[in-house]
Parts: C-alpha cells; structure tokens; sequence
C-alpha cells in the first residue's frame, strides 16, 4: 500500500535535512523549542541587545537545585539566562544525565512586555 502524500513528503523531507546534516559532520536532531523560563531575574535584560537568533547556547545541569531536581540552566557567553521550563524540563534533564550530548541556540527573539514571549530556545541531541 502506497504512502500518503504527506506522510511521504515529511519523511523525504526528514531524509534530506538527516542527510545534509550528516555532511556536515554530525547530526543534531531537535527535541524541544521553549520560551526561556527567569529572562527577567537573571542576565537576560542586560544582554538583550547582543544576543542574535542562532546564537549557541550552554545548557548545564543543576540537580541540586532546591526547587527543581530535573532544573536544566541556560547560558549565553558564560552569563546565566535561566532555565528551561520546569514543565518541559524532564527529558533534556534525563538526556544530559545519561551522557547524551545536547546543545541548544536562539531560535528567535522578540520584544515583548511578557518575559515569558521574549526568548524562545530550540534544544537538540547530537548524534
């Protein structure tokens, strides 16, 4: 039985973007997009104006934080950003406990008066 046309087209469309990726040495696969959780009480407002989308992202991992175990923090230029959502934060934390490569970037920035609308990261794993 044929493929639908769509189903067929996402997975060419997957094979392409897999294959173009592996030419460049390594295949990153995205796992989550989020809005960046704290912008407003860390260093975020401050750096506002050099940030670019596309920038590179350190994510680092705090499972000794008090008010969340799975808590994944989030940092432009060594300065700390805030965190991935604690509702989203579950398995980029499992992830990166298990030894998985990860990394994440700027996907866009907007200005908005909701912090929670300014900043939304994109995380991938790397193959």
């Amino acid at each position: 039985m044929p493929l639908p046309l769509t189903r067929f087209l996402l997975q060419l469309c997957l094979g392409l973007a897999l294959s173009l990726t592996t030419l460049a040495g390594e295949v990153r696969v995205l796992v989550q997009s989020s809005p960046l959780a704290g912008f407003r009480y860390y260093a975020g407002e401050n750096l506002w104006h050099e940030m670019r989308e596309g920038d590179r992202l350190t994510l680092a991992r705090e499972a000794d934080n008090p008010h969340d175990a799975n808590a994944v923090r989030i940092e432009w230029r060594g300065q700390k950003l805030g965190y991935l959502p604690r509702a989203e934060n579950r398995a980029v934390a499992a992830a990166m406990d298990g030894g998985e490569q990860v990394d994440a970037r700027i996907a866009r920035l907007r200005q908005h008066k909701n912090p929670w609308q300014r900043v939304l990261i994109e995380v991938f794993v790397v193959l």
